[in-house]
C-alpha cells in the first residue's frame, strides 16, 4: 500500500503540468473563446529561456543571443524565463489570435496549431532536438507519511500550482478585470456596451495563461528533462482537465488535473505488475485523457457552454469541382513528363507530393465539405499502413485489394471516431480527434509489442507480373512506382469529384451550412457524418498504404500527430475547400516537391517547420480561402472584367435551381458552423 501512495505522491508532478496548462487554457478561453491548442509550447519557450541561462549564462532569443556570462543564479533566470513568457503572450495575441477572435472555428484552431509548429520549430533550431535536463527549484527530500517515503519535490511543485490556480480564480472572482472577463464571456455585445474592452481582457488573460503554463512547464520538466516534443502534445491531457470542468471552473479543472496525474502515476506502477498484460504496457496512460474527453463530451457535450461573440462569420465558399477532359490530361501529362525527366531525388520529392494529396484531400472532405473539425487524418492514415504491413508480410496479400481492405480498416476507425460528432463539433470535435489521434499514436503504433522498434516491412505491390517496388539497385524512386502512385492518386481524385458533385455532396454542403435545416430537408445528418468520416479516413488510408510502399516499412514516427498537424496546415494553406488545394498541399507538404527542392537549393533543415508554421498563421488571417481559394477568385475576377460573364461555381449544387447549401447567413445560425 506504501508503493501506492508514493507513486500518487509522484504523480503530482505530472499534475503540476496539467494544472498549468488547463489554467492556461481556461483563461485564454474565458477572455477569447478560443481553445490554445499551442498552449504547450507556449510554456516551453520560456523554460528554455531560464534553462540556458541558468547553465551556460547565455539569453536565447528568437534571432540572436546574449552571453551574460559562464551561468546565472537560478532567481533571476527563472524571472526572465517568466519575463519572456510575458513578451510571448503579448506577442501571441496581438500577432496570432486578436485578428482571429470572431473567425469561424476552423481558423482559430488552424492559427492556434500555426502557432505551435512555428514555436516548436523555432526551439528545435533555438535549443536544439535532443532532451536536455532541467535543474529543479526544489530540492530532492522524502517525507515519511503513513510508513511510505514520498518524495517533497512533486509535493511542493503542487503545492505552488495549487497557489498559482487559487490566484486566477480569485482574479477571476473578485477583481474588476476578472469580472468584466467573465461578462464578456457570457456577452461580449453586451460587455462592450457596459464600457469593458474585451481585447485589453483578453491580452491580461493571455499573459496570465503563459505565466502560469510555464511555471507548471518549469516544474515538470525536471522531472522527465525538456525537448520540442515533449510538452508540446502535453496539451491534450490538459484540454481533458479542461472540458471536465466545462470550459468555466477554475477549481474544477484543477482537481481534475490533479486526479489525471494520479491516475496516470498509479497506472505506470499497475502496468509493472506480471499480471497485467504485455500489450497494454506502454501507450496505455495517453489512453486515458482520450476516455475522459470522450464521456464528459458524451455525457456533457449538448450542455458545453459557449463563449459569446459580437459576431458571426461566412465560412470560405466551396467550389464544386467539375471535370474538364483537357486540363485534366494536360495536367497528367505534365506530371508524367516531370516524372520521367527527374533525378531520383525530385521524382520520390514528386511522388511524395502526390501522396501528401491524398492525405490533404482527406481533410478537404471533412473539413472543406463536411464543416467537420478532425486532426486525427495522420492516425487513420497509420491504422491503414500498419494493417497494410500485417497483410503483405502475413498473409501475402496481393495489390491492389491489399490497399482497399487497409483503407476500409481506416474507414471503419474513422466511423468510430465520428460518433461524438453526433453530439459535437467545431472545437469541441477538434479536441476529441487530436486525443484520439494521440492515444492511436502512442497505444499503437509507438507500442513495441504491436509495432517492433525496427518497424513493419511490407511487401513490394506487383500487378500482373509487373514489379511496382519503390527501389531496385541503385534505382531509389523507380519510374513504375511513381506511375502506380500517380494512377491510384487520379482515380482517388475523380471519384472524390464524382461524389461531390452527387447526391452525397449536396447533403455535405448542407450539413456544412445548417444542420437543423439539412435535417428537415430530409438529410439524415448522422448517415451523412458516418459516410463523411468513412470517406475521408478511406482516402487518408489510401495515402498512409502508398506511403508505406515508398518507405518498404512503417514506423511510429512515419504517422504522428505532429505530421498530421503539419499536412493539415499545408491542406488550408492550400485551400480546405477545392481539390485544387489538396493538389497545393502536396506540392508544399513535408518530402514533397517544394520540400525537396528547398532542401537541395538552400538546405534549409528545420527551418521548413517554421515557415511552415508562419505562412499557416498568415494564411488563416489574411486569406481563409487559401491559394487555391484566392486563386479561383482572381481568374473570376479577370473573367468578368473582360466581359465573359461565366460565374465561378459556388459552394452548392450550380446545375439546378435550387438555393445552394452553401455556407450563408443560415449557416451562422447553429452550432454547426466550422
Amino acid at each position: 500500500m506504501t508503493t501506492y501512495l508514493e507513486f500518487a505522491v509522484l504523480g503530482l508532478g505530472l499534475a503540476s503540468v496539467y494544472v498549468g496548462l488547463s489554467t492556461g487554457l481556461l483563461l485564454v478561453y474565458r477572455s477569447t473563446g478560443i481553445i490554445n491548442f499551442a498552449q504547450g509550447a507556449m510554456g516551453m519557450w520560456g523554460v528554455y529561456v531560464f534553462t540556458t541561462l541558468h547553465d551556460d549564462g547565455v539569453l536565447v532569443l528568437p534571432i540572436g543571443s546574449l552571453t551574460l556570462g559562464d551561468e546565472m543564479a537560478m532567481a533571476p533566470a527563472i524571472l526572465i524565463g517568466l519575463v519572456n513568457a510575458v513578451v510571448l503572450g503579448v506577442l501571441a495575441h496581438y500577432l496570432v489570435f486578436r485578428p482571429v477572435r470572431h473567425a469561424p472555428d476552423l481558423a482559430q484552431v488552424v492559427v492556434s496549431i500555426g502557432l505551435m509548429v512555428l514555436l516548436q520549430a523555432l526551439a528545435v533550431i533555438r535549443f536544439g532536438p535532443n532532451n536536455i535536463p532541467v535543474e529543479s527549484i526544489f530540492p530532492r527530500e522524502e517525507l515519511t507519511v503513513l510508513g511510505a517515503d514520498v518524495a517533497v519535490r512533486e509535493l511542493s511543485m503542487c503545492l505552488v500550482m495549487l497557489v498559482l490556480a487559487a490566484l486566477v480564480w480569485a482574479y477571476l472572482r473578485f477583481t474588476y478585470a476578472g469580472a468584466a472577463t467573465r461578462a464578456a464571456s457570457e456577452n461580449e455585445r453586451g460587455a462592450v456596451l457596459m464600457g469593458f474592452a474585451p481585447d485589453r481582457l483578453a491580452l491580461v488573460a493571455m499573459v496570465m495563461g503563459a505565466v502560469v503554463s510555464t511555471v507548471g512547464v518549469m516544474f515538470g520538466a525536471s522531472l522527465t528533462g525538456l525537448s520540442p516534443a515533449n510538452y508540446t502534445l502535453m496539451v491534450v491531457p490538459a484540454l481533458a482537465a479542461l472540458l471536465v470542468a466545462r470550459l468555466e471552473s477554475v477549481g474544477i479543472a484543477v482537481l481534475a488535473s490533479v486526479l489525471l496525474g494520479v491516475f496516470q502515476s498509479e497506472l505506470s506502477l499497475i502496468a509493472t505488475k506480471p499480471w497485467w498484460p504485455v500489450w497494454a504496457k506502454s501507450g496505455l496512460d495517453q489512453v486515458v485523457p482520450f476516455v475522459v474527453i470522450m464521456v464528459i463530451l458524451f455525457v456533457l457535450g449538448g450542455r458545453m457552454p459557449s463563449r459569446g461573440s459580437l459576431q458571426s462569420v461566412r465560412l470560405p465558399d466551396v467550389a464544386v469541382p467539375r471535370f474538364r477532359l483537357v486540363p485534366t490530361l494536360v495536367l497528367l501529362g505534365v506530371t508524367a513528363a516531370a516524372l520521367v525527366v527527374a533525378n531520383d531525388t525530385y521524382r520520390f520529392g514528386l511522388t511524395s507530393s502526390l501522396i501528401i494529396t491524398l492525405l490533404a484531400l482527406s481533410y478537404v472532405v471533412i473539413t472543406g465539405y463536411l464543416g467537420q473539425i478532425s486532426l486525427a487524418q495522420s492516425a487513420f492514415a497509420g491504422a491503414a499502413g500498419f494493417t497494410l504491413a500485417k497483410l503483405t508480410a502475413q498473409w501475402d496479400m496481393p495489390f491492389p485489394l491489399a490497399i482497399v481492405l487497409s483503407a476500409a480498416v481506416a474507414a471503419l476507425l474513422g466511423m468510430a471516431v465520428a460518433l461524438p460528432a453526433f453530439r459535437i463539433r467545431g472545437v469541441q470535435l477538434a479536441i476529441v480527434t487530436i486525443a484520439a489521434a494521440l492515444a492511436i499514436e502512442r497505444f499503437v503504433f509507438g507500442n513495441y509489442s504491436l509495432t517492433p522498434p525496427t518497424g513493419n516491412p511490407i511487401a513490394a505491390p506487383q500487378l500482373f507480373g509487373i514489379d511496382f517496388a519503390i527501389r531496385e539497385g541503385r534505382d531509389l524512386a523507380r519510374l513504375e512506382f511513381s506511375f502506380m502512385v500517380l494512377a491510384v492518386v487520379t482515380l482517388v481524385i475523380l471519384a472524390f469529384v464524382r461524389i461531390a458533385r452527387g447526391d452525397t455532396g449536396r447533403a455535405f454542403l448542407a450539413v456544412r451550412a445548417n444542420e437543423r435545416a439539412a435535417a428537415s430537408a430530409g438529410i439524415d445528418v448522422r448517415r451523412t457524418k458516418l459516410i463523411g468520416f468513412g470517406l475521408s479516413a478511406f482516402i487518408a488510408g489510401v495515402a498512409g498504404c502508398l506511403l508505406g510502399y515508398s518507405h518498404g516499412q512503417l514506423s511510429a514516427e512515419s504517422f504522428s500527430v505532429v505530421v498530421g498537424l503539419q499536412v493539415l496546415a499545408m491542406a488550408y494553406l492550400g485551400g480546405i475547400t477545392s481539390f485544387g488545394g489538396a493538389i497545393v498541399a502536396g506540392m508544399l507538404g513535408p518530402l514533397g516537391l517544394v520540400y525537396t527542392a528547398l532542401h537541395q537549393w538552400f538546405d534549409m533543415g528545420d527551418y521548413y517547420a517554421l515557415i511552415t508554421g508562419i505562412g499557416l498563421i498568415v494564411t488563416a488571417i489574411l486569406n481563409p480561402s487559401g491559394i487555391a481559394g484566392q486563386t479561383r477568385m482572381q481568374i473570376a475576377w479577370v473573367r468578368e472584367h473582360l466581359g465573359h460573364g461565366e460565374e465561378p461555381p459556388t459552394s452548392g449544387p450550380p446545375d439546378t435551381g435550387e438555393p445552394a447549401p452553401s455556407s450563408g447567413r443560415t449557416g451562422q445560425e447553429v452550432a454547426g458552423r466550422v
